[in-house]
Parts: C-alpha cells; sequence; structure tokens
C-alpha cells in the first residue's frame, strides 16, 4: 500500500514516545509532559448539570461555541488581557489551542507558504504546519531565549504569511517583554503578514513577569490572531476547551475548517467551562501558589549540578529548558535517565535545536513531595552521568 510522504515528514510526538519509555520502567517520576497537577473547580461540575436539563444540548450547536461561553470568554478578554472586541473581530471555541492553530493555518496557507517560528519551537506547531503542507522558518532566539525581532524581520519572505509568539513559553518557560510583543506586531502589521499569538500560559508567570496580549494592542485587531486554552490554568487539559480571537473575515474559512473536522466544540465540555470561568482566576491562583513553591525548589536543586547545567530565566509556563555541557545524544541521556534512575524529562531536539544538548524540565503536573524526589533523582542521575559521558 501507499505510504503518504507528507505523513511521512512529521516528527513523530515526542510524549508518547517517553510515555512508553516510563510504562517500561514502572516507579518512573515524569518531569515530562506539561499539565498542571489539579482539577477544574466545582463550578465546572455543577454547570454540567445544565447541559443535562436541556435535551437540546445532545444535538449540535454552533460551530463557533454555545452563546454562554462566548459570553463568558468575551468578558474575560476585556477585563484580563484588555482585548475589546470590535464588529471587525470574532471569537471561535476551539477544542483547545492546538486546534485553534490549525484552524488558523488552514485559514490563512496555501501548500509551500511560510510560517516563522521562534526556536526552540512548541514541537505540534510544527508539525501541524508540516501537515498543512507549509513550510517552518525557524528563527533562533538568544541566549536567554528571548525574541530577536530583527532576525524575525530578516526572515520574512513573500511567501510567508505568520509569525508565531508563545508568551509564556514552551518549552522554554521565556515570558516575552510587552516592547518585544509590540515591535513583532507591528513588524507584522507592516509587512501584511499575520501575528499568532499563543497565549496558553498567559496566569503562569512569576518573579515580577507580566503576561501581555498583542490583541490589546490598538489597530492590531485586523492581522492578529489571539490563541487561549483552558488545559493549563484551569486544570481542563482532557476537557479540550479552547478558543481564537481572529478577524471576522478568517470567520468563514475558519468555519469551514471547524465544521468539518469538529463540527462545534463538545457542548458538555463547553458548559463545564462556562462554570469553571464563573469561578474565574482566584481559583487559578489559588493552585499557582504550590506550582511557584515547587519552581523554587527546582531551581534551588539543579544548582547542585554546578557548571554541567544552565538553566537560562524562566519567568513562566511551567517548565526550563537546560542547557547540559555534553556532547552525548540528547534523546539517549533522556533513555539513561528513565531507565538507570527513573526520571522522565523531553529531548530538546524536539522542539528543533539539533547542535546542542537540551532537556525540558516539566513541573507543572507534581505536587511538592513528588517534585522533590523526581528532581532529586534528575540531580543524581545527571551528576553521575555527566562527568563520565561527556
Amino acid at each position: 500500500m501507499y505510504n503518504c510522504l507528507r505523513m511521512q515528514s512529521v516528527q513523530t510526538p515526542i510524549i508518547p514516545v517517553v510515555g512508553e519509555l516510563i510504562r517500561a520502567n514502572p516507579g518512573t517520576i515524569s518531569l515530562g509532559q506539561g499539565v498542571a497537577y489539579y482539577g477544574p473547580p466545582p463550578e465546572a461540575g455543577e454547570y454540567i448539570q445544565r447541559f443535562w436539563s436541556d435535551p437540546q444540548n445532545h444535538k449540535y450547536k454552533l460551530v463557533q461555541g454555545i452563546p454562554e461561553l462566548l459570553e463568558s470568554i468575551e468578558n474575560k478578554l476585556a477585563a484580563e488581557n484588555g482585548i475589546h472586541l470590535g464588529a471587525d473581530q470574532r471569537i471561535v471555541v476551539t477544542a483547545g489551542a492546538n486546534m485553534g492553530f490549525v484552524n488558523a493555518l488552514l485559514a490563512i496557507t496555501d501548500p509551500g507558504d511560510e510560517i516563522i517560528l521562534n526556536l526552540p519551537y512548541y514541537f505540534n506547531h510544527e508539525m501541524a504546519i508540516t501537515m498543512a503542507d507549509g513550510k517552518a522558518v525557524c528563527v533562533p532566539t538568544d541566549e536567554n531565549y528571548q525574541l530577536r525581532p530583527q532576525a524575525i524581520e530578516n526572515a520574512i519572505t513573500a511567501r510567508t504569511r505568520a509569525v508565531v509568539t508563545i508568551s509564556p513559553n514552551n518549552p522554554t518557560g521565556a515570558v516575552y517583554p510587552e516592547q518585544a510583543l509590540r515591535q513583532i506586531n507591528d513588524l507584522c502589521r507592516r509587512r501584511g503578514i499575520y501575528h499568532i499569538s499563543d497565549e496558553a500560559y498567559e496566569y503562569f508567570t512569576y518573579e515580577g513577569a507580566k503576561h501581555f496580549s498583542p490583541g490589546a494592542i490598538e489597530g492590531s485587531s485586523q492581522h492578529t490572531i489571539s490563541l487561549f486554552s483552558l488545559s493549563k490554568a484551569y486544570g481542563f487539559a482532557s476537557w479540550r476547551i479552547g478558543w481564537m480571537v481572529i478577524p471576522e473575515r478568517l470567520f468563514m474559512p475558519i468555519r469551514k475548517i471547524q465544521d468539518t473536522i469538529l463540527i462545534c466544540p463538545p457542548v458538555i465540555s463547553q458548559w463545564a467551562a462556562v462554570g469553571a470561568m464563573h469561578a474565574g482566576r482566584t481559583y487559578c491562583e489559588d493552585k499557582l501558589r504550590e506550582t511557584r513553591e515547587i519552581r523554587r525548589l527546582v531551581l534551588d536543586k539543579l544548582q547542585e549540578v554546578g557548571g554541567l547545567l544552565t538553566v537560562p530565566r524562566a519567568d513562566g509556563a511551567f517548565y526550563l529548558l537546560a542547557r547540559i555541557q555534553t556532547h552525548l545524544d540528547p534523546m539517549q541521556l533522556t533513555q539513561w535517565l528513565i531507565e538507570e534512575y527513573k526520571v522522565a524529562v523531553i529531548p530538546g531536539t524536539t522542539f528543533g535545536v539539533q547542535d546542542q544538548c537540551l532537556l525540558r524540565i516539566a513541573y507543572g503536573a507534581l505536587q511538592k513531595a513528588t517534585a522533590a524526589e523526581g528532581i532529586g533523582r534528575l540531580v543524581h542521575g545527571l551528576r553521575e552521568i555527566l562527568p563520565v559521558r561527556l
């Protein structure tokens, strides 16, 4: 049988690969997958009762989302992000921010068009571009994983359709300053391309860092696509609810895409999302207190590795992308850590970095005692492996 060449060129998702290694080594603590340690607020369950009370909820609903959730999102955007929707914009509820990204790609690109990603990239973004027969143009960030606006501008060609930013960032934990995001957004305006702003980790900031939404910039509505998600901050990962804020002119193509793939986001999940957003940011902030404590614990413990490991400033999300002073292959190092020390991380090669050994350390899924044990195993493993196998 014929094998699709396009899909052969798509990288294999790393999370399932590492997951198989974890299952083959019982007792492994995962510092790999990026999820929150907690679940949704109780209000999410309470609002599901509203779903059950109306038999019409078992039928298809609007492609763009139920009115109750759209209203909650619009209020949230105005109050928290400074995004005040005009008649030339629209919210579309999606099955997570990943689906919003795919919607955007299919709506704005033709085969062979280019999307600029900042390196290290979020692997699902690069995979989606390849699936859409596009080309990911990767622009390295600086030594602190911060944006390099001039390098981004130099990478724009006649085939460029968008620049993607993720802040707070996956996989690095970097938070981009407002000034840098304004600079990228203005660059996109001047060059007639879109700024796709992924803000799934907007609540996860530390050490005084502030999240900024480019969609709040005056005059940005027609070239900015903003992506949001409940998966992280509201412990909503498996419910698959996110949304995108788009120029109205993109609604028709996106409606075609979403109607074909999804028809409508799961209605029961949408009602749960209404309840979660009714609980509001206070719920998330209460949970984030422990995440902040775990972050500090992880950073302090990693210092014990010494000069063999450096961690650029990571004031957001729940990731650290550590640079390891070794010529070892990152995947081989990851495998050794799982098999010999029962701790899992993610190799940096999956984020597009091939010329150095990077490991992504995720700490959001763990509570303090487990995190302490896991990071202790990681430090112990690195201190034993690296001097011997440099």
